[in-house]
């Protein structure tokens, strides 16, 4: 199987090769050819030579020489090299090769001196400009006669050899967008194994106090990258590690990358860790101190350190000399703590990228390169040699703080951190005492919990009661999927747009006829040129589209929706024929010189084309929202008036969803089959919609809320607060006029259904809270089981999950609900003849009820719910990704982020809220 080079990077690299070379920039201005020589030896991890191949080619070849003259390059290697670099040789239709020197390639002869071969590449080295200097990298020295042969040749020749790894280095050093993503991939991956697995390794040695070496604990980290499940998706034989992982402790450190990981005893004070990890040849660092009982001036100085890393962040920006970022790093460590300036590392970082370590532009004082945007850095800061006053041995005398991030630089705003690992004390921390301490306070609150319950007997029949429930629970919800199942599932397939029904349909523009890219408004319609065949394509088949500049040309890709690729939010992947050839991007390119005679310049086409399928597309898909929206509306029955002027009514209210635009009071009027809604404009509302009515019991709330939950969506929303001197008044005539499910307050309990915090009450049907928005209702009898989450005695809080009877509904979350209220929630729940189960770990619910609407008699078979038992053996069923919770704070996802919105009159956006309840306020 042939070697795919890519050759429009090769094109794109070689011309900025060539072009700083012709620039003449320092070294490059004294040369008058370049020679890359590559030998074998495997003990050679990074190299110069074989890092510009890299960068080139994608691939290292070994026992290959280039040589880049003025006019031409020259490539000597293997026939199967050879065979390989013909895809960039051979430039013949390839525009992107304009401008790039030819290529002559030369075959290696195993069995000769090659002697032939290397007189051609001096009769080329002579040509080239003056012919007396050569380029090249002066610590990269390869083994073997063939090597040792051409540099003998060289030397014979009387050429002058000049070092230019700087300059080589600071052409590479700016990276191109892939490049980008292959570091970022790289450092998310050293990101996923310290957090996953090292960390986690350390806890658990503090712990169980166990004795681990040093070089053991690096060589296990070596080891974790070999398991995908921190590689983040990545294929394992791309990952390695840029060097050992280097771990010190003990009063014995080194901040430097040259040292390696020894055979002392991990010892429990300042842990330092350093590791990098490479990504398809491309490199990144992280470094972090984890802290066992950290005395408070550790933990300050510590702090201070963090403070530093972001004073050399704000520094890090595009067209800044090196040197000035450093010295403001060391004036700020003056002004601020200056016995520390003695401490710091000497230099801060280097450049990174195919090499680990740029030694060329490394962060000191005396570097005078600029850095640029797209560079990618390595930062390390640390302060050595720090006594510990407060130590007890001698291991605890001496310590070290140790910090490093992968940054990439920006154009004017601070780098951004690719490394985005916690580094705040209390993140790597390890704090024994305060374990022991929640310890205690467990107990205590252990202790007040038992006083709750009445006694062990009632426990004992509660548990009895949940046991049952669990029985009756698999075998109604078994017999109610089998039910759905028999009964006729009608799927409503995604709308087959088609361009034109038939030829006739097809517009007859200049356009289409000179084979250029044409927008149907009409039928929102693309038509392109496909193999010189005027092709359309509808609208609803274009995923994405993009344009840029690239020197002369521009480009206009477009790519589109296939099978595989999401259609959008919940509506799958619904293809009328899916076993057909699909189309998944098409690039088309324009050139931006006018040519005499022409009009135009050809890459008007384009961008005339990039904007009006934006507009055609925008318009389409607002088009399909509302169409989607009116799905779930349904149809009202007529409402009967009740022509009687005693009918019940209550005046002086608000609506929230709000109908309109501007807020107005009205009143509600009761009839015989429903009520109407009366402001502007009259709105029914029927009795036999409505799920459930509520109100509060007591004066305690702030205002008067009437929440209707209804069966389905009608309207959307509005707020208001409302004036205490008549909320007595309104109370009475509501309560006299209306009958509504009370909440009870006592049982009452704190969570976060939503962004902030509320009190939930339960009602005889319901748990509801309407006091804060949007407002949160719950049916029982919609309710399969309850399950508690991160239950732990550690914790202050853990969480709740509501599953509902319809397995294809989102499950309900409650955040951060206070550990003190879990048996009287238990004491409600079993009173309500609902299931309840209790775990430590936070699950995926959406895996959990994907898995069981896919294979629900699958599910059954294996036990069921079962599974959320502590004492099942499935109770370690799917875990959520996150092993460290948060018990004060409560951060919702990024999808329960997107479906709320800011509680506030202006910002609020009806479009947003799927509610389907109704709130009234009194004033």
């Amino acid at each position: 199987m042939a070697v795919n080079l890519d050759k429009e990077a090769y094109y794109r690299r070689i011309k900025r090769f060539y072009g700083n070379w012709k620039k003449g920039d320092d070294e490059f201005g004294k040369v008058d050819a370049i020679v890359v020589s590559v030998g074998v030896d495997e003990e050679i991890v990074y190299a110069k030579s074989t890092a510009i191949q890299t960068w080139l080619f994608g691939y290292e070849l070994t026992d290959t020489i280039m040589v880049f003259c003025d006019t031409k390059i020259i490539f000597l290697a293997s026939k199967k090299k050879v065979d390989f670099l013909k895809q960039v040789a051979i430039t013949k239709g390839n525009e992107n090769a304009n401008g790039v020197p030819p290529i002559t390639l030369l075959t290696r002869e195993k069995n000769e001196s090659n002697k032939a071969n290397f007189d051609k590449m001096i009769e080329a080295i002579r040509g080239s400009k003056q012919g007396k200097t050569v380029g090249f990298f002066s610590k990269d020295k390869f083994p073997g006669d063939y090597m040792k042969s051409w540099n003998d040749t060289i030397t014979a020749e009387g050429l002058e050899k000049v070092d230019i790894s700087a300059v080589v280095a600071y052409t590479m050093a700016v990276k191109e967008d892939g490049e980008l993503a292959l570091m970022k991939k790289a450092a998310a991956i050293t990101s996923e194994v310290y957090s996953k697995f090292f960390k986690e390794r350390v806890m658990e040695i503090v712990d169980a106090d166990e004795k681990v070496r040093h070089s053991k604990l690096a060589e296990s980290v070596e080891k974790a990258i070999e398991e995908k499940k921190y590689l983040g998706g990545a294929d394992p034989s791309t990952v390695e590690m840029c060097y050992p992982p280097i771990i010190q402790s003990g009063g014995n450190y080194s901040l430097k990358f040259s040292v390696v990981s020894d055979k002392n005893h991990m010892h429990f004070g300042a842990i330092t860790c350093a590791m990098g990890i490479r990504y398809k040849s491309y490199c990144s660092n992280l470094v972090r101190t984890l802290m066992v009982d950290p005395p408070q001036e550790m933990q300050d100085n510590y702090n201070f350190l963090l403070q530093v890393e972001e004073e050399l962040l704000k520094h890090l920006k595009h067209g800044v000399k090196i040197s000035d970022a450093y010295n403001a790093v060391q004036d700020y460590v003056k002004k601020e703590k200056s016995d520390l300036v003695s401490k710091l590392t000497k230099n801060l970082g280097f450049a990174m990228g195919i090499e680990f370590r740029e030694g060329s532009l490394v962060l000191n004082v005396k570097n005078q390169y600029k850095l640029k945007k797209g560079m990618v850095l390595s930062i390390s800061l640390g302060f050595a040699d720090l006594v510990n006053k407060d130590a007890k041995k001698d291991e605890q005398k001496k310590y070290a703080l140790f910090i490093g991030d992968t940054i990439q630089i920006n154009e004017e705003e601070a780098a951004t951190i690719l490394t985005p690992v916690k580094k705040k004390i209390k993140n790597v921390g390890i704090f024994l005492k305060v374990r022991f301490s929640a310890f205690l306070l467990h107990k205590q609150s252990e202790n007040r919990r038992n006083k709750f319950m009445l006694s062990l007997t009632a426990e004992e029949k509660r548990r009895a009661h949940q046991k049952e429930l669990a029985n009756h629970l698999n075998e109604e919800a078994k017999r109610r999927l089998t039910e759905r199942q028999g009964e006729q599932q009608i799927q409503k397939a995604r709308k087959s747009n088609v361009s034109y029904k038939n030829v006739s349909q097809m517009p007859r523009e200049k356009d289409i006829r000179e084979m250029k890219i044409f927008i149907d408004k009409k039928y929102e319609t693309v038509v392109m040129p496909v193999f010189g065949i005027a092709t359309p394509f509808h609208i609803a088949t274009i995923k994405n589209i993009s344009m840029s500049v690239e020197g002369d040309y521009t480009y206009l890709r477009i790519n589109f929706y296939v099978p595989g690729s999401s259609l959008g939010r919940q509506e799958g992947n619904i293809f009328p024929n899916p076993d057909a050839t699909f189309v998944k991007e098409i690039t088309y390119r324009a050139s931006n010189l006018k040519t005499p005679g022409d009009p135009s310049v050809p890459s008007t086409n384009l961008q005339n084309a990039f904007r009006i399928i934006k507009e055609v597309q925008k318009r389409y898909k607002t088009r399909e929202a509302e169409e989607k929206e009116k799905e779930g509306i349904v149809k009202q029955d007529s409402l009967v008036i009740n022509l009687n002027r005693s009918n019940p009514k209550l005046k002086d209210l608000y609506i929230r969803p709000n109908i309109a635009q501007k807020r107005m009071q009205g009143s509600l009027e009761a009839h015989t089959n429903g009520g109407t809604l009366v402001r502007r404009h009259k709105r029914k509302l029927l009795y036999q919609k409505i799920k459930c009515t509520l109100f509060p019991p007591d004066g305690r709330c702030m205002s008067i809320v009437i929440p209707f939950l209804l069966e389905h969506q009608h309207m959307h929303d509005r707020d208001d607060l409302y004036a205490e001197q008549m909320e007595r008044e309104m109370r009475h005539k509501l309560k006299s006029q209306l009958e509504f499910e009370v909440p009870f307050r006592d049982l009452g309990f704190q969570g976060a259904p939503y962004r902030s915090t509320c009190l939930l009450q339960p009602t005889s049907g319901s748990l509801v809270n309407t006091t804060e928005w949007p407002p949160f209702v719950v049916t029982l009898d919609e309710v399969e089981l309850v399950h508690f989450e991160r239950v732990q005695f550690h914790l202050k809080n853990f969480d709740v999950v509501i599953v509902y009877k319809d397995y294809n509904k989102k499950v309900t979350m409650i955040n951060a609900v206070p550990v003190n209220s879990l048996d009287p929630i238990k004491e409600w729940l079993n009173s309500c003849d609902i299931k309840y189960t209790e775990g430590v770990q936070s699950l995926n619910w959406t895996k959990i009820m994907k898995t069981i609407v896919d294979d629900p008699e699958g599910f059954f078979e294996q036990g069921g719910w079962s599974f959320l038992d502590p004492e099942s053996e499935g109770s370690g069923a799917e875990e959520d990704s996150e092993s460290e919770m948060e018990d004060e704070t409560f951060n919702p996802s990024a999808d329960e982020e997107e479906q709320e919105e800011e509680d506030s009159d202006e910002d609020y956006d009806s479009d947003t809220e799927d509610s389907s309840e109704i709130l009234l306020f009194g004033h």
